[in-house]
């Protein structure tokens, strides 16, 4: 089945949100914010192809290519376009997001070799921050907020209180499954109280259709499923893969990319184990448990 064109949605006047569907591996949401003299736009895309579809669908509402990049975190899929808005755009980012994405390097190309990214040059962030950053675009206030170590160590939150749009990066996906090996499952419950703390209206999750912060409550339920899974597995004895053939995923089922799953576990065991959130796991035998899970099938980038 062909995958749905990206498309965008007015939010407000200086405000789009860009979504692509349907979600998955590799298919994430960005947005943009322009007073008409200068744009700023949050997280990229995966491949050259569609960072140019974007970049043609900033041109298409009718302002300026952006001078402003914010990424939410250092994924390939959120920061492999950043290249195709250089030169003339400079990037914003967590200190720890411009760290991973150079220890990262071409990720994408490691997990996914067979996919078409095109000609991507890893862009770091050049402007970092570490607790907070308040850009302003006209009379539009856009907050950059880092919410703790939750889907990675370097995520942000854009936040725009006169519209009370919030661009969640990947503490939220919409109709998705929470992925948070590379950062913390406590950390992740924590980021959810920060979101609900900003009053938003409308979330742009990082991935999924836009929907409301009734996002946060499905996303908390399943972060403390995982929790609970891993507590009982953990107890008797079983790996998390172990756990997660045996888990009953109930209402979170029908959720894109339930492999995930064992991956979430991974993080968990390790937090009770009493790792820190953000410390290495071993990502070999994290994708490898998710292949098994997923009928031994290697999960798929569809960008």
């Amino acid at each position: 089945m062909a995958v749905e064109e990206p498309y965008t949605v007015q939010l407000a006047p200086e405000v789009h949100a860009y979504i692509q569907p349907d979600g998955g591996w590799c298919i994430n949401n960005a947005g943009f914010v322009s007073d008409g003299g200068r744009t700023l736009l949050v997280d990229t895309a995966a491949t050259e192809r569609r960072a140019r579809q974007l970049r043609a669908a900033v041109a298409a509402a009718g302002v300026p290519q952006p001078d402003l990049i914010v990424n939410t975190h250092h994924h390939g899929d959120h920061t492999y376009g950043n290249c195709v808005f250089m030169p003339g755009a400079t990037v914003i980012g967590h200190e720890n997001c411009r760290t991973e994405t150079l220890d990262a390097g071409h990720q994408l190309h490691l997990i996914w070799p067979q996919t078409p990214f095109g000609d991507i040059e890893v862009t770091a962030p050049s402007l970092t921050y570490t607790d907070r950053l308040t850009l302003h675009l006209g009379e539009t206030e856009v907050q950059v907020l880092h919410p703790g170590t939750a889907h990675t160590t370097g995520d942000s939150v854009v936040w725009l209180p006169g519209r009370r749009v919030v661009f969640t990066g990947d503490l939220v996906f919409a109709g998705g499954t929470p992925f948070v090996p590379m950062g913390s499952l406590a950390g992740s419950l924590a980021a959810l109280e920060v979101l609900r703390g900003l009053d938003a209206e409308t979330v742009v999750p990082g991935h999924g259709p836009l929907t409301d912060p009734s996002a946060y409550d499905a996303t908390e339920r399943y972060l403390r499923h995982v929790l609970e899974l891993a507590e009982d597995g953990r107890a008797k004895g079983l790996t998390p893969l172990e756990t997660a053939q045996q888990a009953d995923l109930g209402e979170f089922a029908a959720w894109r990319e339930s492999e995930r799953l064992v991956a979430n576990l991974h993080r968990a065991y390790a937090e009770l184990d009493g790792q820190p959130g953000g410390s290495r796991l071993d990502a070999l035998a994290v994708f490898s448990d998710m292949a098994v899970m997923n009928g031994g099938t290697p999960v798929a980038c569809h960008a």
